[in-house]
């Protein structure tokens, strides 16, 4: 018996020993046979999220309708400009926007801006719209160098959708201009001269304000102010002689030596004798030189007659001027021509005798040229 139960042992273990590693391929396939399930369950839901209406973010359809106005401002993300979008009912949702412009590499290339486009647009649509340069709202107003300031008004009535009462109302509200201190309310020579986009939303007072503000970066930039205390003078004086230079100075490179003229004749007592400051006097263009009655005319812009500088600038110097105000040409010039009236060519001289050679020159010059 005790052979018959050694013998029954042995084989009832046998068997189970050889069940065992044939179970394993067969959990194995179970597994993979559940995670396939799974994977094909969740695509499948995600297949018929995106085939049913409405199911992904909420958005229009079609091109939408009507017109709006929109700012992308510097700096903004996609989801900053999604959300301004959304205000303006352009489109649905944020996600809608943010979706497609992820899918977009070129919405990285959004330009700050003004732009028109429709309520209720298709995220995709109004994406189109914003990266299309024909939707982007324009209107570039350009003030060149040397402007006076009623020149400037003329030409913001000419170039602009602002009326004549509204921008000569903005300009009589000097407090709300933000001059500068130093200015004393002066408006001559801070609108500085640049190119402007004139915003759909903006009115006569924001662009002439935006104009001082350009003047105001400008002079921080140069060091205008502490550039004047160097130099023992007022910010102001700095821009009376910066719209001299600017007036005065044919070409970009002899303004540092014109700047070096008015301060060396102020040093010595002298009259600038600046033709260009009877011409404004006077609210005269185009004449080159100024006549001997205009040369005796009453009036404190006369520098002929009157030693030091005008009360006020002149016009609008732009950032050249003002740099060659501050920092004038180390030289002992007193005296200037220009010599050929096509290129600009000037020559200075430190004293009169020399002076008189350069202007028969000049006088030469104007025998064969049509240009005097």
């Amino acid at each position: 018996m005790s052979d018959l139960g050694s013998s029954s042992a042995v084989s009832t273990k046998e068997p189970l020993r050889r069940r065992g590693p044939g179970c394993l391929p067969a959990l194995v396939a179970l597994a993979l046979l559940v995670a396939a399930g799974v994977f094909a369950y969740v695509k499948g839901v995600e297949f018929i999220q995106e085939a049913l209406p409405g199911s992904g973010p909420e958005d229009y359809a079609g091109a939408g309708n009507g017109a709006v106005v929109i700012e992308v401002k510097n700096g903004e993300t996609a989801t900053d400009i999604a959300a301004t979008l959304l205000k303006a009912d352009v489109v649905k949702s944020v996600e809608a926007f943010t979706e497609v412009a992820s899918e977009d590499g070129r919405s990285r290339n959004i330009q700050v801006g003004f732009y028109q486009l429709r309520k209720q647009m298709a995220a995709e649509a109004a994406l189109k719209l914003l990266l299309d340069p024909k939707s982007k709202q324009t209107n570039l107003l350009t003030i060149p160098e040397g402007m006076r300031v009623e020149e400037i008004l003329a030409v913001i009535v000419d170039k602009t959708d602002f009326g004549k009462r509204e921008v000569q109302a903005a300009y009589a509200d000097r407090a709300a201009l933000g001059l500068p201190r130093y200015a004393k309310g002066q408006v001559e020579g801070y609108l500085f001269p640049a190119t402007y986009d004139v915003a759909p939303d903006m009115d006569a007072a924001a662009l002439l304000k935006r104009m001082v503000q350009e003047f105001k970066n400008q002079a921080e930039s140069v060091g205008l102010e502490s550039g004047a205390r160097k130099r023992g003078v007022s910010p102001a004086e700095i821009v009376t002689i910066a719209s001299l230079v600017q007036a005065e100075a044919s070409r970009i490179e002899d303004m540092p030596d014109v700047a070096s003229v008015v301060y060396n004749r102020l040093d010595d007592g002298m009259a600038l004798q600046f033709d260009s400051t009877l011409h404004y006097a006077e609210d005269s263009r185009g004449e080159i030189t100024a006549s001997e009655d205009l040369q005796e005319i009453d009036s404190p812009y006369n520098t002929y007659q009157l030693t030091g500088l005008p009360p006020t600038p002149i016009d609008s110097p732009g950032a050249a001027a003002l740099e060659a105000a501050l920092n004038p040409a180390d030289a002992d010039y007193r005296y200037f021509v220009t010599v050929n009236l096509k290129t600009g060519e000037t020559k200075f001289a430190e004293d009169y005798d020399e002076h008189l050679g350069n202007v028969a020159e000049y006088k030469n010059y104007c025998t064969t040229s049509d240009a005097c």
